[in-house]
């Protein structure tokens, strides 16, 4: 721990100094993508992001590479530090990043970036990050999305298996999620809008929480705000309804490089092999491992990438 403090206040010092390329130079990165033999690799802090961090560290020792894992939970700290070449690699969510970028670039009421198209999404964001020196990699098949889930034994009774359906039950429905759902376009305006469900009521108990889940569980909400990649639904017997008119931007997990130091090709093609393999419902399983198992994440990363033929 003392060790990844030391890190993290070295990290501070140097962002605080060296934020990537000049406002004045940000239209034209004429740099050629470098490719540095020694990585670091940037992960937030959290279980999904420190499972992805590893897979890509060991895809990329695999490929010859050396590696190092930074963890900063702060986007506002990794992602000037990812300009500057202090780190070379994270794993992102590209709607999200998008709109963050946007926000950064145009200021706190830019128009969101991110859209539930994935190729407007890119485009977006590719735009967005380029003038910055970040190469953002193609998107594979995992999405980590918001996502809402009813009881199993509620889906039943009501013959649910898509949002929609829930809309067209008539349902009235209490909706179990943080307190911004109330205003949020992907939340209680969203599902009433796109889909007519009849929300009558948001209970404020953030979102995908123990506290939210129970609620549900226990029949005093029938539905929960949570992600696609939430690993305790069996645990609370709750099942995720489809976002069939997807309502939900495109949070696909893509890398995202410093293109002066790994925008070459082979680290593209070491993180590329990810791409056809890893899908929503495999990061769901491996953030349970950690989660719920204990497991640690660089050995639930070598598994799997073991297991799918990745590594030898």
């Amino acid at each position: 721990m003392r060790g990844r403090a030391a890190l993290t206040a070295v990290l501070l010092t140097l962002t605080a100094c060296t934020t990537g390329p000049s406002l004045e130079d940000r239209g034209q990165v004429t740099a050629p993508p470098g490719d540095s033999r020694h990585l670091t690799i940037g992960s937030a802090g959290f279980t999904e992001s420190d499972l992805l961090a590893q897979m890509y560290a060991q895809l990329l020792n695999r490929a010859g590479y050396r590696t190092s894992v930074l963890t900063v939970a702060n986007r506002e700290l990794y992602e000037p530090a990812l300009e500057s070449g202090q780190i070379d690699v994270v794993p992102e969510y590209a709607a999200t990043f998008a709109d963050w970028l946007a926000a950064k670039t145009h200021g706190a009421d830019a128009p969101p970036a991110g859209s539930p198209d994935l190729g407007a999404t890119m485009k977006a964001l590719r735009a967005l990050a380029a003038p910055r020196g970040l190469t953002v990699l193609p998107a594979g098949r995992a999405v980590d999305q918001n996502a809402f889930a009813v009881s199993a034994d509620y889906a039943r009774e009501h013959r649910l298996k898509t949002l929609s359906d829930l809309g067209a039950s008539g349902l009235k429905v209490r909706l179990a999620a943080g307190d911004e759902c109330v205003q949020r376009p992907y939340c209680a305006p969203g599902l009433e809008k796109v889909y007519g469900i009849d929300v009558t009521g948001v209970d404020p108990k953030g979102v995908g929480t123990t506290q939210a889940k129970r609620a549900v569980q226990d029949g005093r909400d029938q539905m929960v705000l949570t992600t696609t990649t939430d690993a305790t639904l069996d645990q609370f017997g709750l099942v995720l309804l489809a976002d069939d008119k997807h309502l939900q931007n495109a949070d696909y997990v893509v890398p995202v490089v410093n293109r002066s130091r790994a925008g070459g090709t082979g680290v593209a093609k070491a993180l590329g092999r990810l791409d056809d393999v890893l899908t929503t419902a495999d990061l769901a399983r491996l953030n349970e491992q950690v989660d719920s198992w204990r497991r640690l994440p660089a050995d639930v990363a070598r598994g799997y990438l073991t297991d799918k033929g990745l590594l030898k």
